[in-house]
């Protein structure tokens, strides 16, 4: 599916200039949505050979029109976005595997890893040229931006109790995160929907308000510390920039919670990861912040503003996971080995897991962050957790912005409710051929009264005369024959025309992104529709097939494994038309199989009900044993 200018070089413009407009003006974002979406767009107009309606264009790159060289080119620009928010190439690379792409080739892998080295490559140059200050921010700091020391992480065995009470807060909040978001973006969706872009503006003016004073108010319920005495830098802060904030604390003393709110989000992380900063920050301080953090991210992420949500996910859950640590040391000093900020750590990947259900690439970037692979055990086993509880119950956040969305995006498995359908069960009923050697107004009005992508070419034996399934032919082809008017005036009784000399490759080539061709840019006179096309010279002779009798489950695995827009389903027995019908991707979506068959909705919570029905039984045998 192509989504129209969502890859464009406007779209690029409005994201780079948004989200710095966004994140600089205070509004409770991240730069990883952003960033990501910049390094699509990016890769897309480099595989388009630039942009023809702003007239840059690259000749050399007219070979990558096509959907398999796009797709690859989009990914590794997705996977060098995340390099470049994070400074983490791997964790790129594997966020692009494991959350951007709905099928994957080993040949991806070095190709995305090349990018994502690149981007580091020159991050770091860009550091060292910046490193005199010439650049503000940000040329301080290497590629480890939350670098936690060379800390030893030694636990006991006493303490996976609270690592694992963590992976269970993190699930429970992720699940209610999602769910809660996604009532406020179907109120978004339809307040954007039904009101004109006034109202847009409006609503990220209502959301800075909001958080502009929550940021002037909550400050005042924080509590004046006396600054520690074993630090290099200067405690109050005296510029703008620093970690400890005064507001309206005598001298020597600092405002916790004012340090946490009126920082940037980079420096907030770098706080509460910090280790050996025992009692830096109070109980009610970090629960205010948390609750402050939460409520926030809920409200903004939707707003029509670049927003990330990686950031704000990761502050909520560092701040629940230091108050985890506090607890510990209080509760037993003995008992604890892990500094509260390692608890920080664990926090963030434990919400990070809830929300977005990733687990490799969010431990890989986590460990890329903080530079510390001791802590990977303990990673792991947080993230499992989390992400375990959290897909009992609903899906994850981007998922969930996905199907609002309405883009067919296909899951790693399919659904065990597909394995009791057929292929030709949900194949659509409006199936439109063609003939092979076809009338140019038939073409006309077929493209006029369809949007189908692909039609079904047939011939006929020419000893039978049955209906043979002779291939496949996209709706852009039959535009570039229809613009290039090689029209027949009858129809030829030998072999297919020689008409491929009249075209390049290049004229076949996938349109950049933008509306491209459309059957209401071509303008024919009576006679020409009068007139034939033969169209066994350009069709797909052999396109993927599947009989009619297979299991949807099957014929899922192979479309989304060999990364297909189009998969043909024919009869078993040849005993009437030749093809059946044609799967989609939105022919295997969710709620287009549900529609035809509601009966299938309660299947689909059948894994949670057994695991519920398990429960139940072990507990009644317990009973039953102390009656017993």
């Amino acid at each position: 599916m192509d989504a129209e200018d969502i890859l464009s070089l406007k779209t690029l413009l409005v994201k780079v200039f948004g989200s710095i407009g966004s994140v600089s003006g205070g509004i409770y974002t991240g730069k990883e949505g952003p960033l990501v979406h910049s390094g699509s767009c990016i890769a897309a107009i480099l595989g388009q050979g630039g942009s023809k309606r702003y007239r840059i264009s690259w000749r050399w790159l007219r070979y990558f029109k096509n959907d398999r060289d796009r797709r690859d080119l989009i990914t590794c620009g997705a996977a060098a976005g995340v390099a470049a928010a994070f400074r983490a190439p791997v964790g790129g690379v594997l966020f692009a595997l494991e959350e951007v792409t709905s099928w994957w080739r080993c040949s991806l892998i070095w190709r995305a890893f090349f990018a994502t080295a690149l981007v580091s490559v020159v991050l770091q140059t860009s550091m060292a040229y910046c490193s005199d200050g010439g650049c503000g921010l940000f040329g301080s700091g290497g590629l480890i931006i939350y670098n936690i020391g060379d800390v030893s992480v030694n636990f006991r065995l006493a303490e996976l109790l609270p690592v694992g009470i963590l992976g269970v807060i993190g699930g429970i909040f992720g699940c209610m995160f999602t769910l809660i978001n996604g009532r406020i973006l179907r109120f978004y969706f339809a307040l954007h929907t039904n009101n004109g872009p006034m109202i847009k503006i409006l609503h990220v003016a209502i959301v800075s308000l909001i958080s502009t004073a929550l940021m002037i108010g909550l400050p005042w319920l924080g509590d004046c510390i006396e600054c520690p005495t074993n630090i290099e830098e200067t405690c109050p802060t005296t510029e703008k920039s620093g970690n400890f904030k005064r507001f309206r604390c005598p001298d020597g003393h600092y405002n916790d919670l004012a340090s946490l709110i009126f920082d940037v989000n980079n420096e907030v992380v770098r706080n509460l990861f910090s280790v050996g900063t025992t009692n830096e920050f109070t109980y009610k301080t970090l629960f205010i912040y948390m609750v402050q953090s939460y409520g926030l991210a809920l409200i903004t992420y939707g707003t029509p503003v670049p927003s990330g949500l990686f950031l704000p996910i990761m502050i909520t859950g560092a701040s629940y996971g230091r108050i985890t640590g506090m607890v510990m040391r209080s509760l037993s000093p003995g008992l604890s080995e892990l500094d509260e900020g390692l608890y920080a750590v664990l926090g963030a990947a434990s919400f990070l897991g809830g929300a977005m259900r990733m687990t490799v690439s969010i431990c890989v970037i986590l460990l890329e962050l903080t530079n510390n692979l001791f802590l990977l055990p303990l990673t792991m086993l947080v993230l499992l957790i989390s992400k375990s509880i959290g897909d009992l119950f609903n899906l994850s956040v981007f998922d969930q912005i996905i199907h609002l969305k309405g883009l067919p995006f296909l899951e790693e498995h399919a659904d065990d409710y597909m394995k009791h359908l057929k292929a030709h069960d949900v194949c659509s009923s409006s199936l439109v051929t063609l003939d092979a050697v076809e009338s140019v107004r038939k073409i006309v009005d077929t493209l006029q009264r369809t949007d189908h992508n692909a039609f079904p070419v047939i011939v006929k034996d020419e000893v039978t005369q049955q209906p043979i399934f002779h291939g496949l032919i996209l709706r852009s082809h039959l535009l570039v024959l229809l613009r290039g008017r090689h029209f027949l005036a009858s129809v030829p009784k030998d072999s297919a025309s020689d008409a491929t000399k009249s075209f390049k490759s290049v004229d076949f080539g996938k349109p950049g992104a933008g509306r491209g061709m459309s059957i209401r840019h071509i303008r024919l006179n009576p006679a020409e529709l009068e007139m034939f096309l033969d169209l066994r010279p350009f069709t797909n002779t052999s396109p993927y097939t599947v009989v009619d009798t297979i299991s949807l489950s099957k014929a899922y695995a192979v479309f989304r494994g060999l990364g297909l827009r189009h998969l043909c389903v024919i009869p078993k027995i040849q005993s009437g038309f030749p093809i059946a019908g044609i799967l989609t991707r939105h022919d295997f979506i969710e709620e287009h199989i549900l529609m035809k068959f509601p009966h299938l909705k309660r299947a689909k919570w059948t894994p949670l009900q057994v695991h519920l029905s398990a429960i139940r039984k072990v507990l009644d045998f317990r009973n039953l044993c102390k009656l017993s």
